[in-house]
């Protein structure tokens, strides 16, 4: 039987711009960028996730609001481009609480390098994983977004 992991992730955009956490790449060449996002623990709920990885990884409390969007990545219908585990990824909106100031946590991941306020719109300039940014924007913008994103269907978009 196939196992699924379950990602919970913060959507958190402040004066129009998105909240991400910077990894240095494996080869070493280049950063990339993830929401603030994570596994979720047994005996956690998705919203005791999100808080708990916005404050692991960007050292912030959160509100967590509604589901922005789900993204699924199935490895054998995308080439295994990130790994052999299928997983789904539930983005909620959050608002930072009250006091609250992103910065890099006293013992961050060792590939993480930095927690950046990115613009929404220079999102198309960065590498951002998964490869959500243009449903990011479409989020954002109030534009007719996919609430349900497959990462088959952003390889196909790539391919084009």
């Amino acid at each position: 039987m196939e196992k699924i992991r379950l990602r919970a992730c913060a959507l958190i955009i402040k004066d129009d711009a998105i909240l991400l956490i910077e990894y240095k790449n494996d080869n070493g060449d280049g950063v990339h960028y993830n929401l603030p996002a994570g596994g979720v623990e047994p005996g956690e709920t998705f919203v005791e996730a999100v808080r708990r990885e916005a404050k692991e990884e960007a050292c912030v409390d959160v509100e967590v609001g509604p589901v922005a969007f789900v993204y699924e990545y199935q490895p054998i219908k995308s080439n295994y481009i990130y790994g052999d585990t299928h997983s789904v990824g539930i983005t909620f909106k959050c608002e930072l609480n009250s006091g609250s100031y992103p910065k890099l946590p006293q013992k961050p991941d060792p590939n993480q390098t930095d927690v950046k306020w990115i613009p929404i719109s220079e999102l198309h300039r960065i590498q951002l994983y998964p490869e959500i940014n243009q449903d990011i924007v479409d989020y954002y913008s109030g534009n007719t977004y996919r609430n349900y994103v497959e990462e088959q269907e952003i390889q196909q978009k790539l391919l084009r």
